[in-house]
């Protein structure tokens, strides 16, 4: 995996990016601690009080996404 994708994400952050890319309208409860960890590395923000995945979370979350099942096969 190229460098600039790889991060190393606890299972909660990987999850948070999961709800907030999936989120329609409000994300489900997400810890906050847990978003702003991902605000910290550029892969989420804030719009008003509601966390949103940014452009580069949402590359960061196909790229791992692929990694996985690239380890899997």
């Amino acid at each position: 995996m190229n460098d600039e994708f790889d991060y190393e994400l606890t299972a909660d952050q990987w999850e948070a990016l999961k709800n907030l890319r999936s989120a329609t309208s409000r994300p489900s409860r997400v810890s906050r601690f847990t978003v702003d960890g991902l605000i910290a590395l550029g892969l989420a923000s804030m719009s008003g009080d509601v966390p949103v995945i940014t452009s580069w979370g949402r590359k960061v979350l196909v790229r791992g996404s692929s990694r996985l099942l690239d380890l899997a096969a």
